[in-house]
């Protein structure tokens, strides 16, 4: 196993550390007691798993660390990631009551996610060739989430976390109609094998 696939697996192992400490920072703003050191050590776990996407990406391409199974884990643990993350930090407050995502969020980022791998799915069972490449869109929809992500998390105060959760619903509405477009042009253009 290389050394860019075990970051991407103690990505994957963070994940529930992250959920662990969000939850519990949740349960002490319940209380009416907020641990902070709940908090940042829940955002520091998170921007720590966030960071390793970039390292391990890196090392795999700098040192020829590249490898099917790098690839197949590296989505998923990035997936995983995001959707703890999204769907976590709509279920508990951080902060006053409704500090947190707007549960129609979570349900446009699972959505999306179900649409893509059911388009997958349809491609690979109609025998045609899938190349697992992000689009530009999908960038920005994964930023503009984990944007929305970072302003519970820090509590960022100027506007509700509605807002941001607005702009990154409109990111990831567009990415999603990019998929499925993308996904149509390859069931027309390409042969069944």
């Amino acid at each position: 196993m290389t050394l860019a696939s075990k970051i991407t697996i103690a990505r994957i192992l963070l994940v529930p550390v992250f959920a662990v400490l969000a939850v519990a920072y949740g349960r002490s703003v319940d209380a009416g007691n907020p641990d902070d050191s709940l908090r940042w050590w829940a955002l520091a776990v998170f921007v720590t798993a966030s960071a390793t996407d970039g390292v391990d990406g890196w090392i795999a391409r700098r040192f020829n660390q590249r490898s099917k199974f790098g690839a197949f884990i590296d989505p998923i643990a990035d997936k995983s990631l995001l959707l703890t993350g999204v769907v976590t930090l709509s279920l508990v407050d951080w902060g006053s009551i409704g500090w947190r995502l707007p549960i129609w969020f979570p349900a446009l980022v699972v959505l999306r996610d179900g649409v893509i791998l059911g388009g997958i799915l349809i491609l690979y069972s109609g025998h045609r060739k899938v190349t697992i490449a992000p689009h530009w869109s999908g960038k920005v929809c994964t930023v503009a989430q984990m944007f929305a992500l970072g302003w519970v998390m820090l509590r960022v105060t100027w506007f509700p976390p509605f807002w941001p959760c607005v702009i990154a619903g409109v990111f990831t509405v567009w990415s999603t109609v990019a998929y499925v477009r993308q996904g149509i042009g390859i069931l027309r253009t390409q042969p069944a094998a």
